[in-house]
């Protein structure tokens, strides 16, 4: 049986529907309400949590098995998120350990798994990116900061289409989660962490970009050195909605931001709600659409 849940992350949301037999991805309009709640991490989330990193790394050489079992193995950081079941029903709770996963929001650090194999390959594939996409200063900034003995990499994916305000407990939650645990060991002391952060863009730099997860365009400004690149030419998955269409397309942008300045815009709300766009206005109770 699964541990009760974390916290309940927020109440009735809106999600479109998808078609799993549309090979171009999400084409559904349905809207469905569901209620989420932010879970511990656990061995039945692994198929879930690996295909969410796989919308991240899509066709690079890394080990997501490998990285979704260090995630899980970080007991007390970071959050799934599922469907709620009925908290009252016993039965409902056991069945809730097979909820399919909306959700992930973790820090996996690198620091302390830098021998292991699927880190040295995202290491590797940080410097392949880099050297294709960056020019020189950004090439140095990147470098120096990769040769830091306190480095984190921030997760933070979910289903297609799920409300930016479903981030707000999570991220909040994990600021916390990783404060405490620095107290038990010094390595989650992170100077900088990674962010990988999917983008809507116009073809030839003209018109509104806009963020898959729109809470991450505040972490994107504080960025001390990325790059990004167009992923438009990957194949496409259900999850992760179309790469492509028309005159927009999807790209990766690549942020290296200081923990420091991640976890004091997390935690100040008034801060956050000032440099939203709409409609992505943060208040004490979560994001308001």
């Amino acid at each position: 049986m699964a541990g009760p849940p974390k916290r309940r992350v927020v109440g009735k949301e809106s999600e479109s529907s998808q078609s799993n037999s549309d090979e171009e991805g999400y084409t559904g309009q349905e809207m469905i309400q569901a209620d989420f709640e932010g879970r511990n991490l656990e061995g039945q989330d692994f198929h879930g949590i690996k295909q969410l990193l796989q919308q991240l790394f899509l066709k690079a050489h890394i080990d997501v098995s490998q990285m979704t079992d260090m995630l899980i193995a970080q007991t007390g950081i970071g959050s799934v998120l599922k469907q709620s079941s009925d908290d009252n029903d016993d039965e409902d709770d056991d069945m809730s350990d097979s909820l399919d996963v909306f959700g992930v929001t973790s820090i996996l650090n690198l620091s302390l798994h830098k021998e292991t194999p699927c880190i040295q390959q995202l290491f590797s594939l940080v410097d392949d990116l880099c050297k294709k996409h960056a020019d020189t200063e950004i090439q140095n900034k990147i470098s120096t900061i990769l040769s830091s003995t306190k480095l984190g990499l921030l997760v933070n994916e979910r289903f297609v289409n799920i409300p930016a305000k479903i981030s707000d407990p999570l991220l909040t939650s994990l600021v916390e989660e990783i404060n405490r645990m620095k107290k038990k060991n010094p390595s989650y002391t992170f100077e900088y962490l990674i962010m990988i952060c999917k983008l809507h863009k116009p073809k030839g730099d003209k018109g509104e970009i806009i963020f898959a997860n729109g809470e991450e365009e505040i972490f994107a400004k504080e960025a001390e050195a990325a790059f990004e690149f167009s992923v438009s030419a990957e194949s496409n998955t259900s999850v992760g909605g179309k790469w492509s269409d028309g005159d927009i397309e999807m790209t990766f942008d690549w942020g290296f931001i200081k923990e420091k300045v991640y976890a004091t815009t997390t935690q100040n709300a008034d801060e956050v709600e000032a440099e939203l766009p709409r409609p992505y206005k943060l208040h004490q109770n979560g994001w308001n659409e």
